[in-house]
């Protein structure tokens, strides 16, 4: 095969000393993507060079995807041949037709099988459309396939929120089955959003065992973002438990984790480095160890003690200066010079705004927002996807229940007020008869698309702007009337790339946030990326040409905003803006216009109750509290930026 794929983080036995699995850590989910792929081809051509099958545990979800679309190229562009392989998927949902939306059946069907040429025969998925009575039959027999089948020779795994694997809950013991289980109350709030509320997942599944993936000849766990990352310490540095299930991998002989770095945050030798080896010292390193400490003792920087350093394994770093207020000192400044006032920040220039869902500006950064319109900016807003699928019926039925008793007033004639009451008759016919997540017809979806662009019109008039400077992309991927969206393609690069070469803005905020439930954070950054390294090609000066040629179209300036699923830690964030308890109150004002996610949103995420305007407040509190606690001017609530020119 012609294939290679980057390598992971390069990390010595004493790097990984507290952890108790083999654990490899790359840049990207795209990187770690590759590599899984590569070792599934290796595999697979192994065994065809000695004429023997593959045989596969498959997962489903956000994760294995791009391990998938890799495989799925490689056998396009590359003729891997997947006639000799086997598969086995972990689990289905109970009870749940295999044409249904959520079915893991269709997913697998959509996602991978009917791009490659595993026979029909050889594949394998739990059944979740048996009666009770038939269930535990169908589960002994699963097994029995697997050992027909000469076992599992390479089984891949995700790993949710409370350390599942598979759907094996906390509480599964390690020689457990394929059985039918009780789902736990997290792992249903992870599922809600594909299923268009919690209410609708169902409340049991048939899953692998424990016991029966352990039996497997290799494993490889992958994880990506960094709302995993406290489950992958736990599962990767503690003992083997059954509070988390993935745990007991650390007993399987032939186990990896795959994680890209966010995932891998948490771990010792990427949080606190110095605890287990020797650190080679640079400024943010430092920065990180200071800031750390500090918040460890909740004691300000300018106050640490040089035993307070040489208690938490930090004597090389205080062995850098001559004296341990010279380090404070300088880590201080540091961050003392990130805090930045309104007059300093951009005015009178070109701003682009790109904000994936139609209220993630005013939730992210509505206070920076604020600052750039009433600093005279010329600021546009684009809302890359227009949210439709976040919207209840209920929100379309109050719309219409208005335009019909509006008719009147709005001087509709009697043709268009018939037409009108005809067709909202024809909506709520459907609505009446429609199953839980049924795709809506394209011209609901284009109603709930309104009432969110409407929405988001509102809220930045709150900021003192108006609908002229909203453009609303509504992006090809995202169009599915699904959670699930398209991969991002060229027609969605072309949009954005499009809307750059308008505006030509010499500041440009971009959404850093890449761990939303669903992923349209993730996929509207890659297109945001691509577009934007054509963008600064094309506006490079010639290599026979001075650089005053580019002068009328720099390159943007990239701020990289955080919103409603996390904030940028301290020791990574450039910007600190402060707000003012007016400043807050308008920021949460102008969330409230988004009256589709008020109160109940249909995606809210799994993890956090709060509201949205409740996170975004508690968050900038939180920042402006965590600056204070360094030793820093205190705020009322702050906002934090990365700035970047590229964004790779």
């Amino acid at each position: 095969m012609g294939f290679s794929a980057p390598a992971p983080d390069s990390a010595s036995p004493t790097d990984t000393k507290n952890e108790r699995v083999d654990t490899l850590i790359f840049e990207t989910p795209a990187e770690m993507a590759h590599r899984v792929a590569r070792r599934v081809a290796t595999l697979i051509e192994e065994k065809q060079a000695v004429h023997q099958q593959a045989v596969l545990g498959l997962p489903t979800g956000s994760t294995p995807v791009g391990v998938y679309q890799e495989l799925i190229r490689m056998h396009a562009e590359e003729g891997l041949d997947f006639s000799n392989v086997v598969t086995f998927n972990l689990d289905e949902y109970y009870p749940m037709a295999p044409e249904s939306l959520q079915s893991y059946h269709r997913f697998m069907e959509e996602n991978f099988f009917k791009h490659v040429n595993v026979p029909d025969e050889q594949i394998h998925i739990p059944r979740g459309d048996l009666p009770p009575a038939a269930i535990d039959r169908h589960c002994v027999e699963y097994e029995h396939q697997i050992e027909q089948a000469g076992g599992i020779d390479l089984m891949l795994l995700g790993i949710g929120r409370s350390g599942h694997v598979g759907f094996n809950e906390p509480g599964s013991g390690r020689h457990t089955r394929t059985r039918l289980v009780i789902l736990d109350e997290i792992t249903r709030k992870d599922a809600a959003s594909a299923f268009f509320g919690k209410e609708n997942v169902p409340q049991e599944a048939v899953t692998m065992g424990v016991g029966t993936i352990l039996d497997c000849e290799e494993v490889l766990l992958m994880a990506t973002g960094e709302h995993k990352a406290p489950i992958v310490r736990r599962a990767v540095e503690e003992p083997p438990s059954r509070d988390v299930t993935a745990s007991y991998l650390q007993d399987h002989p032939n186990t990896t984790f795959y994680l890209d770095r966010a995932a891998a945050v948490d771990l010792t030798r990427k949080k606190m480095p110095w605890r287990v080896r020797e650190v080679d010292w640079t400024d943010k390193k430092a920065e990180r160890a200071v800031i750390w400490l500090s918040q460890t003792l909740n004691t300000p920087i300018p106050r640490l003690e040089a035993s307070d350093y040489y208690q938490n394994q930090l004597h090389s770093l205080v062995h850098r200066y001559d004296h341990v207020d010279d380090l404070a000192h300088e880590v201080f400044e540091a961050l003392r010079r990130r805090i930045t006032y309104p007059h300093d920040l951009p005015s009178n220039e070109r701003i682009l705004l790109f904000s994936p869902h139609p209220d993630d500006d005013v939730i992210s950064m509505g206070g920076m927002f604020d600052t750039l319109v009433a600093n005279d900016n010329d600021v546009t807003v684009s809302y890359m996807t227009n949210g439709s699928v976040a919207v209840f019926d209920a929100d379309v039925r109050r719309y219409l229940r208005f335009i019909g008793l509006s008719g009147d007033a709005l001087n509709m004639s009697t043709d268009a007020l018939s037409g009108f009451r005809e067709r909202r008759a024809e909506i709520e016919t459907f609505f009446a008869e429609k199953d839980p997540a049924e795709v809506d017809p394209p011209e609901v979806q284009a109603l709930k698309a309104h009432i969110r662009y409407g929405e988001a019109i509102a809220a930045i008039e709150v900021l003192g702007l108006d609908a002229d400077h909203a453009a609303f992309l509504d992006m090809p991927f995202y169009k599915t009337g699904r959670v699930r969206k398209d991969p991002i393609s060229e027609a969605d690069v072309e949009v954005v790339h499009d809307l750059l070469t308008t505006v030509a803005p010499t500041h440009i905020f971009v959404a850093g946030d890449l761990s939303d439930p669903h992923g349209t954070h993730r996929m509207c950054y890659k297109a945001i990326k691509q577009a934007l390294r054509r963008y600064n090609e094309a506006a490079a000066p010639p290599a026979d040409e001075g650089e005053a040629s580019n002068a009328s179209r720099p390159r943007p300036l990239v701020w990289l905003y955080r919103g409603a699923w996390q904030e940028w830690p301290l020791h990574e964030a450039d910007v600190f803006v402060p707000l003012s308890k007016a400043g807050l109150d308008r920021k949460v004002e102008a969330i409230f216009k988004h009256e589709s996610q008020k109160d109940r949103a249909m995606f809210p995420g799994a993890y956090d109750e709060r509201e949205f305007w409740e996170r975004a407040r508690d968050r900038n509190r939180a920042t402006a509290d965590a600056l204070n606690g360094l030793g820093l001017p205190e705020f009322y609530a702050a906002e934090a930026f990365v700035t970047t020119y590229d964004m790779d």
